[in-house]
Parts: structure tokens; sequence; C-alpha cells
């Protein structure tokens, strides 16, 4: 998916890197509407969750889900996650997250959407955001309707 931003960056964008409990799920169940949203967008753009899957769920609740999971131990998790990202490629990846072993994920993708939603965001995290969004649904919503990223961060 390409997106030009006026007086801004032309994104292309080939995967979304998104953090699991807190950003998508809240408790270890997935938010209500994310899986069609996920299933949705991955024709076009391919999804990675990226957890340390704290409460034992993430293979259940994203069962039958077109995304990939990928589970890091404790111990650096912020490196890890960021990572991850630098290894997909950092100019093809938005990564959204809330939690503080995000913030680097988000600085080291080329968009970083902070998620500020029942548990909260990490002060870190949130600076490190270029844009913030109050729950996942809305979230994943600007990338069906680009319009809407463009005019968060176009410049004119």
């Amino acid at each position: 998916m390409k997106i030009k931003i006026p007086r801004g960056k032309e994104f292309d964008i080939k995967h979304i890197v998104s953090d699991y409990n807190g950003t998508i799920a809240l408790d270890g169940k997935l938010v209500e509407g994310v899986a069609e949203l996920i299933n949705e967008l991955s024709k076009d753009i391919k999804f990675h969750v990226i957890t340390a899957d704290s409460f034992g769920s993430v293979e259940k609740e994203l069962y039958g889900i077109n995304c990939e999971v990928f589970k890091i131990g404790p111990g650096n998790q912020d490196k890890a996650k960021a990572e991850y990202v630098k290894k997909l490629g950092s100019d093809n990846v938005v990564a959204l997250g809330n939690g503080k072993n995000d913030f680097l994920m988000l600085e080291e993708a080329v968009l970083g959407i902070g998620i500020l939603y029942h548990e909260g965001i990490c002060t870190e995290t949130l600076l490190a955001s270029k844009i913030v969004c109050s729950n996942p649904i809305d979230a994943l919503q600007n990338f069906k309707n680009p319009k809407r990223l463009i005019a968060t961060l176009r410049r004119e």
C-alpha cells in the first residue's frame, strides 16, 4: 500500500507489526472487530503480532486469522521488537503498540501508531508515536481509508 503525504514522506507499507495485549487485545482477549480487520487488510499488507503472550492466549485468540505470530521471551523485549521490525525492513513497516516495551519498535518503524486504549499508553511510547489512536479498530480503519492518515500526517 502506497500513501503519499503532501509535503511529507511517501509510505510503501508492506507490513503491520502489532503488539498484542493492550494494543489489539485486552486481558488476553482479542478486541471485537480486530480479527475481521486483520483478515481484510492482510490481502494487501502482511500482518504480524509480536508478543510476550503474558496471558498465554495469543495462539488461541488468533487461530484462523491471517497473521504471523512471533513470541518473545523475557528480557530486552523492547530491543527484540525493534529488531523484528528492522529485519522486515523498517521503511515498509507500520508498528502499533502501547507499552514501554513497544517504544523502540515504534521508533524503528516508518510509521509508529500508539494505541491509547483501556490499558493506557506508556509516556515513552506515546512520544515515539507519529499518530495516537484511541483504540485498535480506529488505528486499523486508517488503512482501509488512507485519506485519514494523509489528513493526520500532512503539513499543509
